[in-house]
C-alpha cells in the first residue's frame, strides 16, 4: 500500500510541472498519506473488586460506590467519569464500585445511601459529603479539604476485623439468594421446601459449631479438679472430729474452772444444777470407759 501510494505521488509530481492546478492536489494528497498520531483513551475510572480492594490503602484515592439501578448513581456518572480524566493531572486514583456485583465491600465499607464517596489517603478513609460536580471534586483534591473531616475510626476501617466479618455476612446472604434462585428456578423446588433446607442447615451448623466450641473450651479451659490421693476423706473426717473433740474439751474446762471459782469464793460445795449434770454427762462420755472407772476407784 505504501509502495502504490509513493508511485501514484510520484506520477501526480510530474503532471504538476506541466499542470499548476493540479499543484494544491499533490499537496492534499501529501497531507492525507502523512502519519497521523494515535489519540490516546480517556482516562476512566478503574474498577475495585474483592481481589484487588486492598490496592486502594496505598496512594490517594476517591471511591465512588453505585448500582445500575440508582437514578442518582446514574445522574453522577457522567461527572464522574469527567472527574477521572484529571486523575492524572492530580495525581490521585479514580475509582468505582459496582455493588450489585460487590455485594461484599458494600459491607466492609458500610454502604448505607448511593451514591457513597469515599476518600482514602494512605489507608484513612473519609466520607465525602460536599457537592457532585466536576468543579468541587477538583476543589476538594486540589484545595486538600479532606484535610478538614475526621477519618473513620481503626475498627471501623474496611481491614478491621469487624468489617471483614461483616463482608463475610453480605456475601453469604448473597450466596444464599443464588442457592434460593437455583433450587426454585433450575431444580422446580417450591420456595417453602428452600426455607426449610436453609432452616435445617442453619440448626445442624449452629449445632456443630457450639460442639466444636464445647470441646475446645473443655481441653483448653479445664476446670476439672484433679482426684485427691486415697484415703483423703477418710484422714479429712478424723481430722474434723479431733478438731470439734477438742474444742468441746477445752469448753470442759473452761466451764470447770469457773465452777471451782465459784466454790471458792462461795466456800462450799454448789448444788448441782440441770445444765451442771448435762456438762458433767459430756465430760465423762469424752474422757473414755477407763476414766470413768479411775473416777469411782476414787
Amino acid at each position: 500500500m505504501a509502495l502504490l501510494s509513493a508511485r501514484v505521488l510520484e506520477a501526480a509530481l510530474k503532471r504538476c510541472r506541466s499542470a499548476p492546478h493540479l499543484l494544491l492536489f499533490c499537496i492534499v494528497f501529501a497531507l492525507l498519506l502523512k502519519p497521523r498520531p494515535v489519540l490516546g483513551k480517556k482516562n476512566q475510572p478503574k474498577e475495585i473488586t474483592d481481589s484487588n480492594w486492598e490496592e486502594i490503602l496505598q496512594g490517594e484515592w476517591m471511591i465512588e460506590f453505585f448500582a445500575p439501578w440508582c437514578p442518582a448513581c446514574k445522574q453522577l456518572q457522567p461527572v464522574w467519569d469527567e472527574f477521572a480524566e484529571w486523575g492524572d493531572d492530580l495525581g490521585i486514583n479514580i475509582a468505582k464500585v459496582d455493588i450489585t456485583e460487590q455485594p461484599g465491600l458494600s459491607g466492609r465499607f458500610a454502604v448505607t445511601s448511593l451514591p457513597t464517596i469515599y476518600h482514602c489517603k494512605d489507608g484513612e478513609f473519609r466520607v465525602y459529603d460536599g457537592a457532585r460536580s466536576k468543579d468541587d471534586f477538583l476543589g476538594f483534591i486540589d484545595e486538600k479539604k479532606w484535610q478538614n473531616i475526621k477519618p473513620m475510626s481503626s475498627w471501623l476501617g474496611p481491614s478491621s476485623f469487624l468489617m471483614n466479618g461483616i463482608s463475610a455476612v453480605f456475601r453469604l446472604s448473597v450466596s444464599i439468594r443464588q442457592w434460593h434462585s437455583y433450587l426454585t428456578e433450575q431444580l422446580g423446588l417450591p420456595a417453602w421446601g428452600s426455607y426449610v433446607l436453609f432452616t435445617l442447615a442453619v440448626l445442624f451448623t449452629g449445632l456443630a459449631l457450639g460442639l466444636i466450641l464445647v470441646i475446645i473450651t473443655d481441653f483448653a479451659f479445664s476446670s476439672r479438679r484433679p482426684d485427691p490421693p486415697p484415703g483423703y476423706y477418710q484422714r479429712r473426717r478424723l481430722l474434723e472430729r479431733a478438731q470439734l473433740r477438742k474444742q468441746q474439751e477445752d469448753e470442759l474446762e473452761e466451764n470447770e474452772e469457773e465452777d471451782e471459782t465459784e466454790e471458792e469464793e462461795a466456800g462450799g460445795k454448789p448444788e448441782l444444777r440441770d445444765e451442771d449434770f448435762h456438762e458433767e454427762s459430756l465430760r465423762r462420755r469424752f474422757q473414755g470407759p477407763g476414766r470413768e472407772e479411775e473416777d469411782d476407784d476414787t
